[in-house]
C-alpha cells in the first residue's frame, strides 16, 4: 500500500473520489439530516469524513446502504451489537414482552430475573440498578460513590470514556459532569500510587476499564488494575470497573479473567438484547442507599430503567445467547483473528498493528506523525469499504456472534489484497 507521505495524499483523494462515486445517495441522506439535525448527525461517533454511510438494513453480520451496496459488518454496532443484525429469539421476546403490555405503570417479574442473572454473574455486584445506558451508569455509579464515602474527588484516566458526559480522550472534556477529577496516565501505577499519596483521603472512587475501548483498545495490565485494587483497599475509596465493553469478554466480565473484584461495576450495551441499557450495581453497603423505603435514600428516577421491552430482550440475551460456552468461543475467535491481523500487517511492512482483548480491538496506523497516522487509516478503511467490509473509521472492530470463519477469511483475503495492490503500485 502506498503509505509515503509523497503519494499518501494523491491515493486518499482516488480512495476518497471512489468513495463519492459508490455512495450518492448517503450524501443525499446527509444533507437531508442537515436540515433537522447539527451537521446532519445525532451520534458523534458516526462521523467520518467525507460523510457516513446512510445504512437501510441488515441481517446477520452483513449491512445495506442506500445506494444497495452491502458490507460484511466487523464493527458489531460499536460493540453493542454482538447478537448480529437480526435474531429470531430476541425478537419473540421483544414480541411477547409487547403483547403482554408495556409501560405497565410498576415493577413486573422481568427486572428481578434479569437482575438475578447478572447477579449470579459478578461477585462484585450483590445489588444493581437499571439505567438507560452505559453513561448513566457511570455517572450514578461515582454518585453513590462520592455519597457514601463523603469524599469528592473521582481518579480516571487519559484516554478513558465512560460515556458522554466523562470522556477524557483529549483531557476533561468541555461536556463533561462537573466532578473534581485526577486524570492521570493509563497503565501508570506509580502515577496512581503519587496521587494516592498526596489526595487519597479525598479520593472517593476510580473508574476504569480494563480495556479502554474508545482509547484504542488499550488493555489494562494485570499489575496496573491490581495496584488500583490495592490503593482502594487502603485509602477507603471505590474501585469501579466500567464494564460496558469488556463484560463480553466472559460470563463474570474483564475482572473475571482478571481475578481482580472491583467495589462496584457498571454495564451496558449487551445486556439489552440489542435496546437501550445500562446497570451498575456493588455491593449490599453501597447499593442499599438506594432503598426508597429509607429516608435518606440516593433518588434515582429514571421512566425507562425497567423498561419491560428492554428486561425481556435482556433476559433472553443472558440466558440464551450470552452463554460461557458462546462467549469462551467468541473471545478465542477474536484472539485468533487479532493475531492473524498482526501477522498480516508485519508481513507487508508494518504500516499498522493491531491492539485488543477477545472479540474487540483497533488497528492503529504506526507513523511518527499523527496526520500521517490519520491518512493511513483512513485509506486503508476506504478500500475495505470498497471491497465490502466495514469497521469504524478510527479502526475499531467489534466481532458479532454471526461473523464466522468464512467472513474473518474474507476479512483477511481483502486485506491482502489491498496491501499488495498498494505496494505493487509503489513499485512502478
Amino acid at each position: 500500500m502506498t503509505f509515503h507521505a509523497d503519494t499518501l495524499t494523491a491515493d486518499l483523494t482516488r480512495a476518497e473520489e471512489d468513495f463519492r462515486n459508490r455512495t450518492p445517495k448517503s450524501a443525499e441522506a446527509l444533507a437531508r439530516a442537515s436540515r433537522v439535525l447539527p451537521g446532519g448527525n445525532t451520534r458523534s461517533s458516526l462521523w467520518a469524513a467525507p460523510y457516513p454511510l446512510s445504512i437501510t438494513g441488515g441481517a446477520g453480520c452483513r449491512i445495506t446502504d442506500v445506494d444497495g451496496n452491502t458490507y460484511t459488518d466487523f464493527l458489531g454496532e460499536f460493540t453493542a451489537g454482538i447478537f448480529g443484525h437480526t435474531c429470531p429469539s430476541l425478537e419473540k421476546a421483544v414480541t411477547a414482552a409487547h403483547r403482554g403490555g408495556f409501560g405497565l405503570s410498576s415493577h413486573t417479574p422481568y427486572e428481578v430475573a434479569l437482575a438475578e442473572e447478572l447477579a449470579a454473574r459478578f461477585p462484585s455486584i450483590d445489588q444493581l440498578r437499571f439505567t438507560n445506558s452505559g453513561t448513566e451508569a457511570n455517572v450514578m455509579a461515582l454518585t453513590a460513590a462520592r455519597l457514601v464515602t463523603g469524599r469528592e474527588r473521582v481518579m480516571v484516566f487519559a484516554g478513558g470514556y465512560h460515556g458522554g458526559v466523562l470522556t477524557f480522550g483529549n483531557g476533561n472534556a468541555p461536556v463533561n459532569v462537573p466532578f473534581d477529577f485526577a486524570i492521570l496516565p493509563y497503565n501508570d501505577p506509580q502515577a496512581a500510587a503519587q496521587e494516592f499519596a498526596k489526595s487519597g483521603d479525598r479520593i472517593a472512587a476510580v473508574l476504569v476499564e480494563p480495556m479502554q475501548g474508545a482509547g484504542g483498545c488499550n488493555v489494562g495490565t494485570s499489575e496496573f488494575l491490581q495496584a488500583l485494587r490495592d490503593l482502594c483497599d487502603e485509602s477507603g475509596a471505590l474501585l469501579i470497573f466500567d464494564e460496558v465493553q469488556t463484560a463480553r469478554m466472559a460470563p463474570g466480565g474483564a475482572q473475571e479473567r482478571l481475578g481482580i473484584t472491583p467495589d462496584m461495576t457498571t454495564l451496558g450495551k449487551i445486556f439489552g438484547g440489542g435496546l437501550a441499557f445500562g446497570a451498575f450495581g456493588g455491593k449490599k453497603a453501597v447499593m442499599a442507599r438506594f432503598d426508597p423505603s429509607h429516608p435518606d435514600a440516593i433518588p434515582h428516577a429514571g421512566t425507562f430503567n425497567n423498561n419491560r421491552l428492554t428486561m425481556a430482550a435482556g433476559l433472553e440475551a443472558i440466558r440464551n445467547h450470552l452463554t460461557p460456552d458462546a462467549l469462551a468461543a467468541l473471545y478465542e475467535r477474536g484472539e485468533a483473528f487479532r493475531a492473524a491481523l498482526n501477522d498480516r500487517f508485519a508481513a507487508q511492512g508494518g504500516w499498522f498493528h493491531v491492539t485488543g482483548m477477545g472479540s474487540i480491538m483497533n488497528i492503529h496506523a504506526t507513523a511518527d506523525d499523527s496526520t500521517l497516522r490519520r491518512d493511513r487509516l483512513r485509506l486503508l478503511h476506504f478500500r475495505m469499504m470498497e471491497r465490502g467490509y466495514y469497521f469504524a473509521s478510527r479502526g475499531l472492530i467489534a466481532l458479532s456472534f454471526a461473523v464466522g470463519e468464512e467472513e474473518m477469511g474474507g476479512f483477511l483475503d481483502a486485506l491482502d489484497a489491498v496491501l499488495r495492490e498498494r505496494q505493487a503500485e509503489r513499485a512502478t
